[in-house]
């Protein structure tokens, strides 16, 4: 058993704040114990900072330079990891923007791979389309839209060894689909679509679970036409990602959202493109150079594609320009996105029984180190 006694800085303990703490964990890199602080092992001085459960992020394209498009790998996948790391993110979700059959085969196999090789961080990998509404396709590539056919869909049920998230129009889904994915134990979104309300309604009724991006690439809130926003916030049960950039939806469209439903159902995504954790100031997706500017990643006709946007950013976000209480925004990056993944009784939380990830965050709540099974990531 091995032991961190962080001191000088609070300690969010099952949601509560603790002057300090010293946790104890085993070599499976799950916590046994939480003490005050003191008890012995190796000290970190948190600098009147705090110390937070490890951030959680369900939609991450690329970072550290490395597009998951271009690199669907094992080393593709802990590049990515390792330059998220750096930002308190100590588990995501590699994401495939649209891909060929090829390449989401490859992705999907990277994933096992990285999985099986212990990269820190991988939980598993978020297909996002290609089965799409070419209406509401945004920087997806047109060419590369396709129906939920056999090959596809055998490809996304096979056994793998993390979450599949898969993202589709749910104008594309039928129930034998629907079925198929559900007893596979596949976590489906939806988005990208220009689907009305009542056929939104009908895919949350066969088993959709999450809604990919509030607002962005779907059929929006009319009051006559309620569409696809209108039948996610009206659902108490799915879970919805929000893009908190400032540039993906007005501030206050996002409050308007959060007093729809429970908070507790949103969750914090960065959409992050290669640009996190790297200083270019441009990188290519399908043979688009996308070029980031001012914190926004767009092409040449101003198509938003993807975000320039970590995880500790992305919570500063929803304090500063939402006006969440902080222990509600760094949830909403946590506990929340466990739970949308069926991890809740795993992670997202610094409690007994759960893996010791952790995220040292300044006083203003910038990164200053990240752990990921008790071993410093970052």
């Amino acid at each position: 058993m091995s032991r961190i006694d962080f001191q000088n800085g609070r300690v969010l303990v099952e949601g509560e704040w603790r002057e300090g703490a010293s946790i104890a964990f085993g070599e499976d890199g799950r916590i046994v114990a939480i003490d005050e602080a003191g008890k012995g092992g190796e000290v970190v001085d948190l600098d009147g900072g705090m110390l937070v459960p490890g951030l959680i992020d369900v939609q991450v394209n690329g970072g550290g330079g490395v597009l998951f498009n271009t690199d669907p790998t094992v080393e593709g996948v802990a590049a990515i990891c390792a330059a998220h790391a750096r930002f308190g993110a100590t588990g995501i979700l590699p994401t495939l923007i649209s891909g060929s059959p090829e390449m989401i085969s490859a992705g999907l196999d990277a994933v096992d791979a990285a999985i099986e090789a212990g990269v820190p961080g991988c939980l598993g990998i978020h297909v996002e389309g290609p089965v799409l509404n070419k209406v509401r396709k945004g920087i997806h590539a047109e060419e590369r839209l396709q129906p939920l056919d056999d090959e596809m869909l055998e490809l996304l049920t096979r056994p793998r060894k993390g979450r599949v998230l898969f993202t589709m129009a749910p104008e594309y889904l039928n129930d034998e689909q629907a079925r198929a994915l559900k007893e596979a134990g596949v976590i489906l979104a939806i988005g990208h679509s220009d689907a009305d309300y009542e056929t939104a309604r009908r895919a949350f009724e066969l088993g959709a679970t999450g809604v990919t991006h509030l607002y962005n690439a779907m059929s929006g809130l009319h009051h006559r036409e309620p569409g696809m926003v209108g039948a996610s916030l009206e659902n108490r049960e799915a879970w919805i990602g929000v893009i908190v950039d400032g540039y993906h939806v007005h501030p206050a469209a996002l409050r308007v959202a959060l007093a729809s439903r429970p908070h507790e159902r949103f969750v914090l995504v960065t959409d992050a493109m290669p640009c996190v954790g790297s200083d270019e100031p441009s990188f290519i997706l399908d043979g688009r150079e996308i070029f980031v500017e001012d914190g926004r990643c767009v092409d040449d006709k101003g198509t938003l594609a993807g975000a320039s946007l970590d995880m500790a950013a992305a919570v500063r976000n929803t304090v500063s320009m939402v006006g969440l209480p902080l222990e509600e925004a760094l949830a909403m990056a946590s506990a929340y996105p466990a739970a949308f993944l069926g991890m809740a009784d795993q992670r997202g939380t610094i409690a007994p029984g759960f893996a010791a990830d952790f995220a040292w965050l300044d006083a203003q709540g910038y990164p200053r180190g990240t752990w990921i099974a008790g071993r410093r990531a970052a």
